[in-house]
């Protein structure tokens, strides 16, 4: 086995190092940036760790979208010179560029084995948004050649793997099992034994069925503003952080960073001068996963996908917010977790704040609820260490059956 690069197995103590240095100077970069008026006034130089990250405003996707729309396309958050502009759901516009791995996919394709002499069916989208470009800018990183396919057409894609001598697959990870069932039912033998997926869940039960035909299949987490940002290897425990990207796991609603292995939002700042996105939310849900990857890499590790941080949740005709729960807790400073449950009683909305604090305070937590919230509801109370530390921070119980 061999490592990408060094960087892959460097101690604690040169990663802490190298965040000291690289930190400040991304900073600096995104503060020349019209769109990081909320950087102003912070000093760079004393931004050269996690805890000094973690005193950093967070930037959500909404505010993204807004500045784009006052400042097109980019909002004032790119420095770079692009080469290309991509468009995603929302619409929020992404840069692009040809540099040699930009949005940084040849570790994780590496680690998968792809490389010289490898022929990547590229199955991701080419159209309007970023994934297609993503995967074929990695796969050139390290040196294999690529069939931008593309989607659809599933006969011509397993004829043209057939045709070609496609050795690896990129793309959704449901996609490739119809092509290949595709080739069997034309007779067609392919030559596909490595598969990069992403952009969708991957289940156990898919992974085996591949395995099961000389496939090694394995995932990436990666988002269209940010690229690629964790990954798997061959030890298949966890995603292991890529190393140009810093990942915070914080509560959701806030920038506050959870304890290891307790979920919480994915924020994810990216070491790139072209497109310095610092503290960027990505709605995701994830854990840190204790220790070190068996397969030699030292970076951190997280879980994978966990579902959704944006709760968000109508009550009673209102909007319930992760951040309004977030600014019930920092009202008290005992408390330490609460927890939104929204329920129905008949055909009424219910609505109950589990807090675990000080029963004695149960009054005041009912006004703060009502005016932080903007809704009343039933207030309990629990001890610390009584409630789940899942991320979940407003619960959807109702059934509309």
């Amino acid at each position: 086995m061999t490592f990408y690069d060094d960087l892959e197995t460097r101690s604690a103590d040169a990663r802490a190092a190298s965040l000291a240095d690289c930190l400040p100077a991304q900073i600096a970069i995104a503060q020349a940036l019209p769109g990081y008026a909320s950087l102003a006034g912070i000093d760079a130089a004393q931004i050269t760790d996690r805890s000094a990250l973690a005193t950093l405003p967070v930037l959500r996707k909404s505010g993204l979208g807004a500045a784009q729309k006052a400042n097109p396309p980019f909002g004032g958050y790119s420095s770079g010179t692009q080469e290309f502009a991509f468009q995603s759901p929302g619409p929020l516009y992404e840069p692009g560029r040809t540099l040699d791995d930009w949005w940084r996919f040849a570790r994780f394709l590496h680690a998968l084995g792809i490389g010289k002499g490898d022929i990547v069916q590229n199955c991701f989208g080419y159209h309007l948004t970023p994934a297609g470009m993503m995967f074929q800018n990695g796969a050139h990183a390290v040196g294999a050649t690529v069939f931008p396919a593309g989607t659809g057409q599933t006969e011509l894609q397993a004829q043209a793997a057939h045709d070609i001598g496609c050795t690896a697959y990129a793309g959704t990870p449901d996609y490739l099992k119809v092509i290949l069932e595709k080739a069997d039912e034309m007779g067609l033998a392919l030559q596909i034994t490595k598969a990069a997926v992403g952009g969708g869940a991957l289940f156990p039960s898919l992974r085996d069925w591949y395995k099961d035909r000389g496939i090694d299949c394995r995932q990436c987490y990666a988002t269209a503003d940010l690229g690629n940002i964790a990954y798997e290897s061959q030890a298949l425990e966890g995603l292991i952080s890529d190393e140009g990207v810093i990942i915070e796991i914080v509560t959701p609603g806030t920038g506050d960073p959870v304890p290891e292995g307790e979920v919480g939002e994915v924020l994810v700042t990216v070491l790139n001068p072209d497109y310095p996105l610092v503290r960027f939310a990505t709605g995701d849900l994830s854990a840190v996963l204790a220790g070190e990857s068996p397969c030699g890499r030292t970076n951190m590790r997280i879980k994978g996908w966990m579902g959704r941080a944006d709760q968000t949740t109508k009550i009673k005709g209102m909007f319930v917010r992760p951040e309004q729960v977030a600014a019930l807790v920092a009202k008290h400073p005992e408390i330490t977790r609460a927890r939104v449950v929204a329920g129905r009683d008949g055909e009424a909305d219910t609505m109950t704040v589990r807090i675990e604090g000080d029963a004695a305070n149960t009054g005041a937590y009912a006004a703060s609820v009502a005016d932080t919230l903007k809704l009343k509801g039933t207030i309990e109370v629990v001890a610390p260490g009584g409630l789940p530390a899942d991320g979940i921070v407003i619960e959807d119980t109702r059934t509309y059956d």
